[in-house]
């Protein structure tokens, strides 16, 4: 009876600890620049005169293709694996942030934060495939009915986001 009781223990700690590991926040880089209200991931932020919001960039797409933009955007969803993408929303604007060269990721706790970013916009055909890897990595089943055959990437080089 005692072994039995044990091994139940033993077994709702694993299982626990197992649920609580799936919901740890992921940070695999450190920041490049930390302040009390905000952390910079890749590079630090470079000054610009000009801001764009993520629904003006897109909107600018033929002026500013190939130019590095600094924009303001909200992290809808991030990279659950690694924080190596996220989704970045305004309005209807969407748009795929990865990072430069992979050199560096964003906590996966980042979701909901409205953060600045510099880096280039370009419109990326997207295979079925490569949705369904990005699917995964955001933890999400892959959708069975076709995906649109492109998207807004944004390449970062720096990423600032809020403390708060």
């Amino acid at each position: 009876m005692r072994t039995l009781l044990l091994t139940g223990l033993m077994a709702v700690a694993t299982v626990t600890t197992a649920a609580l590991a799936d919901d740890a926040v992921v940070s695999l880089s450190e920041p490049v620049n930390e302040t009390e209200t905000h952390a910079d991931y890749g590079a630090v932020l470079p000054a610009s005169k000009v801001m764009h919001s993520l629904s003006e960039a897109i909107a600018q797409l033929d002026d500013l293709a190939g130019q590095s933009v600094v924009i303001e955007t909200e992290i809808q969803q991030v990279c659950q694996k690694k924080g190596c993408f996220f989704i970045a929303r305004d309005g209807e604007a969407v748009a795929r942030v990865r990072f430069q060269d992979y050199g560096f990721f964003i906590p996966t706790d980042s979701a909901g934060k409205t953060v600045t970013l510099a880096g280039t916009l370009e419109r990326v055909t997207l295979t079925p495939q490569q949705a369904a890897h990005f699917a995964e990595d955001m933890k999400q089943k892959p959708k069975t009915t076709p995906v649109a055959d492109f998207e807004y990437q944004i390449m970062a080089t720096a990423v600032r986001i809020p403390r708060t």
